[in-house]
């Protein structure tokens, strides 16, 4: 269940996204509402210190910030199983020509993670930030994490957009260790016929193995030994035409870096050499394989590749033909980000 609201007025895509996020919830076994007061913002500050283990004094976030975020009209939200809260998500407005949503952590608690709590929280993220006529959520990820990546990717569509090297410089928490801060950019494009189908239950889902058996070349892969193997990657085809690059990452990048922590800054930096040199050349992640591997097109050097989206009715064109129709649109009009936006686990999305 949630606390969306339904008005008669609703456009078909919003009153769509209303029913999504309610049968998400509905699945996950969960209530998902906006919070407000300063007792229940306190409890997300909790949380949040409970599953990023940061302790008292390094909080993720403070409730006083969550509550300035509110009074400016930013998202805050908590999915809550009877009365205890089990997760939280939130997002604030980019400057209003971006006309987008950045959502800075969602996270649940490791406990309820297989019951999709966390694609609640974001399909009610989705819904909400509709009704406030805003049409796009970015945020960012580890893309090391593969449960995250193909969380983002996958299950929910979203775009990578841009790799972000050590972008948020040193975080202390027990999740990311001293590890370097590198970060995904994901945009989820809400209304667009990938999300929309990802949204009812219809993954963007790829076979890395197919695309290879199909010529796809292999840039990283897992070693015997668990270590990052680097291969040159094959140069584009004669023809101009975009080529495949697989680009793998550990099983668990979480429990190496305890194990092995020398073995996961080697990820990091291969990771970083070969994802952010592709996507600075051009390229396109098509896909995220379950079995732990960035499926990326790449483009001629002089047409780079880059994904398409249907094009959509701007945020202000939205409100003026809302107005025109004698309806609301309820809020502020702007938009999210964390150290790593997860499935139904930790994720400070930066995303």
């Amino acid at each position: 269940m949630t606390d969306l609201l339904r008005d008669r007025t609703d456009s078909p895509p919003i009153a769509a996204a209303y029913s999504a996020a309610e049968a998400a919830a509905q699945a996950a076994g969960v209530t998902i509402r906006s919070l407000d007061s300063v007792s229940e913002l306190e409890a997300v500050r909790r949380l949040y210190e409970q599953i990023w283990r940061t302790g008292e004094n390094s909080p993720p976030v403070t409730a006083d910030l969550l509550r300035a975020l509110t009074k400016a009209g930013s998202y805050v939200s908590g999915a809550f199983d009877g009365d205890e809260l089990v997760g939280s998500c939130f997002g604030f407005f980019s400057p209003p020509a971006r006309e987008a949503l950045h959502s800075h952590i969602a996270g649940v608690l490791p406990r309820l993670r297989r019951r999709n709590v966390g694609f609640a929280l974001k399909l009610h993220q989705r819904a909400w930030t509709m009704a406030h006529g805003v049409n796009e959520i970015c945020w960012t990820y580890d893309p090391l994490v593969r449960r995250n990546a193909y969380f983002n990717i996958a299950k929910l569509g979203a775009e990578p957009a841009e790799y972000l090297p050590d972008f948020y410089g040193p975080i202390d928490d027990d999740i990311n260790r001293s590890d370097d801060s590198d970060r995904i950019l994901v945009r989820w494009h809400l209304t667009s016929p990938a999300v929309e189908s990802a949204c009812a239950g219809g993954p963007r889902l790829i076979d890395a193995q197919a695309a290879r058996a199909a010529g796809a070349s292999v840039a990283l892969s897992v070693s015997p030994t668990g270590a990052p193997a680097v291969a040159p990657v094959v140069a584009r085809a004669d023809d101009g035409h975009a080529d495949t690059v697989l680009v793998a990452v550990p099983e668990d990048i979480e429990s190496l870096r305890e194990s092995d922590p020398a073995c996961a800054a080697h990820w990091r930096t291969a990771v970083r050499d070969v994802l952010h040199g592709l996507l600075a050349e051009g390229a396109r992640v098509r896909g995220f394989d379950r079995a732990g591997w960035y499926v990326v097109d790449r483009g001629s050097p002089t047409h780079p590749t880059h994904p398409t989206h249907p094009t959509h009715p701007t945020a202000a064109s939205t409100r003026r033909t809302a107005q025109q129709n004698g309806t609301h649109q309820n809020g502020t009009h702007r938009h999210e980000t964390h150290h790593g936006e997860a499935s139904d686990a930790a994720s400070k999305e930066t995303a």
